[in-house]
This record gives C-alpha cells, sequence and structure tokens, in this order.
C-alpha cells in the first residue's frame, strides 16, 4: 500500500512539466526583456561589421537626442571597466597575500572583479546621472544607424 502511493506521486504528468516550463520561460523572459530590443541585430543572416570610435562619435554628431545618452553610457562603461580592474588586482593582492593560493587569488580576482564592475556602474549611475537617459534606445538607434549606413557603403 505505501509502494503503490509512493510510486503514483514521484511520477511526474506532462501537463505539470509543461505548466511549470511555461511559468519559468515567462518569469525569466520579463527579466530578460531587454534583449528583445537586440534580437534583430544578434539573429541576423549577415552580422554587422565593426565600427571604430570614430564611427561612435559621428553617430553622437548626427544625433541630437540619443547621441548624449550614448556618449553618457560609453562613459559610464569606463567608470565600470575601472572598478573592475581596481576590484580585481586588489582582491587578488589581498588572497595572496593572506593565502599564497594561485587559484584562490584566481577566484579572488574573478570575484573582485565583478564586484568592482558592479561597484564603479553603480558610481557612474550616479555621478553621470545615467538614470535620466534610455540608454536602451540609445543603444539600439546606434545599431540601426550603423546598419544603415554598412548597407550604404556596401
Amino acid at each position: 500500500m505505501g509502494d503503490s502511493s509512493s510510486s503514483s506521486s514521484s511520477s511526474v504528468s506532462p501537463q505539470f512539466v509543461t505548466k511549470h516550463w511555461e511559468g519559468f520561460k515567462e518569469f525569466w523572459g520579463e527579466r530578460f526583456s531587454f534583449l528583445d530590443h537586440y534580437s534583430k541585430f544578434i539573429k541576423c543572416d549577415k552580422p554587422l561589421p565593426s565600427w571604430s570610435d570614430a564611427d561612435v562619435e559621428a553617430f553622437i554628431a548626427t544625433d541630437p537626442v540619443h547621441g548624449p545618452a550614448l556618449k553618457t553610457a560609453r562613459e559610464a562603461a569606463k567608470f565600470a571597466l575601472t572598478g573592475s580592474v581596481i576590484g580585481a588586482v586588489s582582491t587578488a593582492g589581498v588572497a595572496w597575500k593572506y593565502s599564497r593560493s594561485l587559484h584562490g587569488s584566481g577566484l579572488a580576482s574573478l570575484a573582485g572583479g565583478v564586484f568592482g564592475w558592479t561597484f564603479g556602474q553603480e558610481i557612474a549611475n550616479h555621478s553621470l546621472q545615467l538614470y535620466r537617459f534610455d540608454t536602451l534606445a540609445a543603444q539600439t538607434k546606434f545599431l540601426e544607424w550603423w546598419e544603415d549606413k554598412s548597407e550604404r557603403q556596401s
């Protein structure tokens, strides 16, 4: 009697899995909805050619609405990169000083880089007032502009 009830409760119905899978997809789809803006550029047949800093500066000069937002977003990325380097080096140094373990210092460097990136991004967000801009729209407009420009050059 105990065996029949445990065997029936351990089997999972396909409806149960399908229902939970749909909920899982919806949950993560909401959190990564920003990827919908980039899917046009990621899932294309021919990838976009590389662009240079001069191309980005040309876009910033030509678009008075999205140009300043893109410029500010690029400055914020420099803050985040600097924070990442400082976090990785300092954390790895402290780990090496106290443990003399290469793999421990490597893991500490990785963690310090992630934490430093996060703190650098937060500092940039507040000091550059990044929250006032729609950087996603600016980046999408730049990609559309670059796509049009590279097609005209072909």
